[in-house]
């Protein structure tokens, strides 16, 4: 009996080459559809279109082409079942040993900017979905390919296999076809939930019906690099890329330096977050951020890169020995030259000069990415705990000073203001309880993570030292009690920006006034946990 394959692609990458080898070597016949059967046919391989298989044209401009008993009669027959074999001969229904199928683009789709409803929808695939579902199914005797990258593999296994494939084989291309509808899936009723979010937010409705969140909740991610280990060595890890296109930080180009770890993730991306407050688009700062731990440690603003990054090392030089290093503009020869005088596990910015790569090149093992879009973030958070997740917006409000509230009868200067910004926009970022000191953007002292807002204060304030004269602190959250504004005072500290929102404000208020200092109350409180 001819051997029958069924190739009905989306991505054509490698198609022709590979049928080719099907019917020359392995003497399969081809039944296709739409355009892959004219690929095949221009390209003088001998083709049958699935509508002359099947005897039924395709209607519906297409929307129907392979869901006919003729196709999945011939995919889901059971050779073993005497039934099975008795109905594919009374319907004149040829066995379907393997099936190719990828699908409709949707995901690349939806990235396109200004992409209508309409459209998006049009690149929902039934047909291809079905089939490969159901080959999946019957992997006991049919092979299933969704991805150029498993031919190779697949002629392979037939050559040495005499022209058959081993079961092994079949099963894990049942998986990954089942893993490839079940993204593709989960792609749609993402784009269908968020596009209603969008639809709500424009056509206000009740509170609660924009409060809702999906009934249920899928993540799917393809590998994309499995890692040495986790957090510690005991923990093994994998590092996998959500969506068909890559974006963030799997579409990052490593020019150099040894594969990035978990940990090195996790400490990018909190670099990448604080250095996406600060776009370096022309005629504003540039920006440069050192992280330890997913603290920062320095972050600071100048008129060059090579300036910011001075001042942000300069800031806590012993901790940024073997730090995380986040620029907002592309490195030059100078910066390079700056960066190769320590110790860093990574450095990334969104390019990199040919000068300055040549220079980081003597550091082969400092890892150096380029990632163009550093201000492009996820828009929800995900959090593990026992028996479930937490899923939240992520905290990406703009800031708007124009928002804030003086709270104080001492009102800050135009470049405390601007300091008192680029204050909070670093505190936004530091694990709560958060305190950060600066002055001339650039961080003085960081106060992270401590059970108690004093302690955070303190530690701020002793690392900054005299240079807390005269200088900016802000508190990611509110304080309780105006201990913290006579620190502060004591300090040197010139103007405070924290939330507000407690009960005992007007103590911190009168502490503040007394002493001279200004403080603004933002509105907003961004802890970090």
């Amino acid at each position: 009996m001819t051997r029958l394959a069924l190739l009905s692609v989306s991505d054509k990458t490698g198609l022709v080459e590979f049928a080719r080898q099907l019917v020359e070597t392995f003497h399969f016949s081809i039944i296709s559809s739409g355009g892959t059967a004219e690929a095949l046919k221009a390209a003088g391989i001998p083709v049958t279109k699935v509508s002359d298989y099947t005897g039924s044209p395709e209607i519906l401009g297409g929307r129907v082409k392979t869901l006919h008993p003729r196709i999945h009669g011939g995919i889901l027959a059971r050779r073993n079942v005497p039934q099975d074999l008795a109905d594919l001969e009374e319907n004149q229904i040829q066995p379907i040993e393997l099936v190719v199928v990828n699908l409709y683009p949707f995901e690349q789709t939806i990235a396109q900017p200004n992409v209508s409803l309409s459209d998006a929808v049009e690149q929902i695939d039934i047909g291809g979905p079905a089939m490969l579902r159901a080959s999946a199914k019957n992997f006991a005797y049919v092979t299933v390919l969704c991805n150029p990258a498993q031919y190779e593999d697949y002629l392979t296994e037939l050559q040495h296999g005499n022209g058959q494939v081993s079961i092994e084989f079949r099963r894990a291309c049942a998986q990954a076809g089942f893993s490839h509808t079940a993204n593709y899936d989960l792609a749609i009723a993402t784009y269908l939930t968020e596009t209603q979010d969008v639809d709500a937010r424009v056509n206000p409705v009740s509170d609660a019906e924009l409060s809702a969140h999906p009934s249920a909740l899928s993540i799917t991610g393809t590998l994309l690099q499995s890692l040495r280990y986790g957090e510690n060595p005991h923990q093994p890890a994998a590092w996998y890329q959500t969506g068909a296109e890559p974006i963030g930080w799997s579409a990052a180009t490593k020019l150099q330096g040894k594969e990035l770890s978990y940990n090195n993730l996790v400490d990018l991306e909190a670099a990448r977050r604080i250095v996406a407050e600060f776009d370096g688009a022309p005629g504003t700062p540039a920006a440069a951020v050192i992280i330890k731990h997913t603290n920062p440690c320095g972050v600071a603003l100048g008129d060059s890169l090579l300036e910011a990054y001075t001042k942000a090392y300069e800031a806590d030089s012993v901790s940024a020995f073997g730090g995380i290093v986040a620029l907002n503009r592309a490195i030059d020869a100078d910066t390079a030259t700056a960066l190769t005088q320590t110790f860093l596990e990574c450095v990334v910015a969104p390019g990199c000069d040919p000068a300055a790569a040549e220079i980081l090149a003597a550091k082969s093992k400092v890892r150096v990415l380029v990632l163009p879009d550093l201000r492009s973030g996820p828009a929800k958070t995900v959090k593990a705990i026992a028996g479930g997740l937490l899923v939240q917006a992520a905290d990406d409000l703009e800031i708007d000073i124009h928002q804030w509230k003086v709270a104080t009868e001492k009102v800050p200067t135009e470049d405390q203001w601007a300091e008192l910004r680029f204050a909070w926009a670093v505190c936004k970022h530091v694990k709560s309880n958060a305190i950060v000191v600066t002055n001339h953007g650039t961080t003085l002292g960081i106060g992270a993570g401590q059970m108690n807002r004093v302690g955070s204060v303190k530690l701020a304030l002793d690392q900054a030292g005299s240079q807390a004269k005269g200088a900016i602190l802000a508190s990611d959250g509110f304080f309780p009690f105006d201990d913290s504004v006579q620190q502060a005072a004591a300090a040197g500290i010139a103007a405070i920006a924290q939330p507000g929102g407690s009960l005992r404000d007007a103590e911190s208020i009168q502490a503040a006034n007394e002493l001279g200092l200004a403080m603004i109350f933002t509105g907003i409180r961004h802890f970090l946990h």
